[in-house]
Parts: C-alpha cells; sequence; structure tokens
C-alpha cells in the first residue's frame, strides 16, 4: 500500500488517519466487551444457581496473590499511560522507558498467574477427571498451629457446604471451569498485549513517535487499559465474593 512518511494513501491527513484508526479500535473494544459480557453472564447466573459451591471455589484461591496482580495492573495502567503522554509531548526516551516498564508489569502479571494454576494443579482443582475439591483439606500437613486452624475452619467449612449442596464436587468444577476460562482468556489477551508492546518499542527505539504521530502508542493503550479494566471486573467476582475468611 502506498505510504507518505507515516501517512497512508487512504487518508487525507494524519489526524484523519488517526481518527480512523481509534474509531477502529473502539468499535473492536465493542465486540471484545460483547464477547467478554457473555462469560460474565454465564458467570453470574450459575453463581446464583449454585452459590455455595461456588463460594468454596472462591476461597480456595489465593487472595494475596490476586491482590498483588490487581495492583500490577493498575500500575501498568499508569505507565502505559505515560507511554502515551510522552509520544504526545515528544519526549521519545520516556516513551520506550514507559513502554519497557508496561512489558515488565504485564510480564510479572502473567508470571504470578502462571503460579496461581501451579497451584491449583498441585491441589486437583482443574476440571476433568482428577478433580477433588477435598485434596487440599485431605492431604495437606500444617506446619503450625494457625496453618492447623485454617485447615479444621475450611474442612468444616466444606461439611457445611455439602449439607446445603450434597453435590458440591460437580459444582465447584463447573465454578473453576469458568475460573480458567475466563482468567485464561483474560492472560490470553496480555499475551497479545505484550506482543504488541514490544513493537512499540522497536519503533519507539528508532525514533519513530513524534508529537505529530503517536497512533500506535494510543491505540495499543486503548487495548491496553481494556485488559486492565477486564481483570478489574474478574478479581472481585472471582476472588472476593462470598469469601469466608
Amino acid at each position: 500500500m502506498h505510504r507518505t512518511g507515516e501517512l497512508y494513501g487512504q487518508f487525507q491527513t494524519l489526524e484523519q488517519q488517526k481518527e480512523s484508526s481509534t474509531l477502529g479500535m473502539w468499535i473492536f473494544l465493542v465486540t471484545e466487551v460483547l464477547f467478554f459480557g457473555g462469560m460474565f453472564l454465564t458467570y453470574t447466573i450459575n453463581r446464583h444457581q449454585y452459590f455455595t459451591a461456588f463460594g468454596i471455589g472462591s476461597n480456595t484461591l489465593d487472595i494475596k496473590l490476586g491482590t498483588i496482580n490487581t495492583g500490577v495492573l493498575i500500575l501498568s495502567s499508569l505507565t502505559m499511560a505515560m507511554a502515551v503522554w510522552s509520544a504526545q509531548v515528544g519526549k521519545k526516551g520516556l516513551v520506550t522507558g514507559f513502554l519497557i516498564a508496561t512489558l515488565a508489569l504485564g510480564t510479572v502479571f502473567l508470571g504470578i498467574k502462571v503460579v496461581e494454576y501451579k497451584q491449583k494443579f498441585d491441589h486437583h482443582l482443574i476440571p476433568g477427571h482428577g478433580f477433588d475439591v477435598w485434596y487440599q483439606v485431605d492431604n495437606t500437613k500444617p506446619e503450625t498451629e494457625m496453618g492447623k486452624k485454617l485447615l479444621d475452619d475450611e474442612r468444616e467449612e466444606l461439611h457445611k457446604a455439602t449439607l446445603t449442596d450434597p453435590d458440591i464436587q460437580s459444582h465447584a468444577q463447573l465454578y473453576f471451569s469458568l475460573y480458567f476460562a475466563m482468567t485464561g482468556l483474560h492472560a490470553l489477551h496480555m499475551i497479545v498485549g505484550a506482543g504488541l508492546l514490544i513493537w512499540l518499542i522497536k519503533l519507539s527505539m528508532r525514533g519513530r513517535f513524534t508529537p505529530q504521530y503517536n497512533t500506535p502508542v494510543e491505540i495499543v493503550g486503548l487495548y491496553w487499559h481494556f485488559v486492565d479494566i477486564v481483570w478489574i471486573y474478574l478479581f472481585p467476582l472471582l476472588y472476593l465474593i462470598d469469601r469466608h475468611r
């Protein structure tokens, strides 16, 4: 396609090109809202139907790691916003620095999520033949009195939940099916965002972004903020609602 400098042939001005690109990204994000919205609706309906099992599932998640990841993503939104601002005012060195910081924070988020997923494997909380919501309380050997008390509380909670919902095993498995589907899809978007950030960093190091031309940074920034917002909804839905401890 013909291009004059940073202006592609189908556009008359850089401003027109930027407006068209921004509109295209917003349309894409609307489709993403519809996509994630269906998953949120599915989760909400099932949580209402099987609230006891979903509460048990929520309690098995590591609230500390989830909170840390929330803080990491909020900070990454700040560094992304600073990258956009730096590009708009022509601070080329800062653009690269903030983009690298955003990429680093995104990598930290994904690393913590891998740790969480490993915990689920270790505790037999992966949906399928080996799923066992009782595995952790039956096989963990606490090293402290506090750990023993927490484990006893969890065991008692499971017994009470079983009285309320005799099919707690299959309903808890439904919770984790949605957990992995929703957080896995979000992680996939994070990986795509990381790829886009690497591309931006390469362009930034070549000095491509100026106050006149910074559209790619702004467009990727919109995408990154959207992914962060999705997690802001996932965190309370999956980690905070109906926690007993």
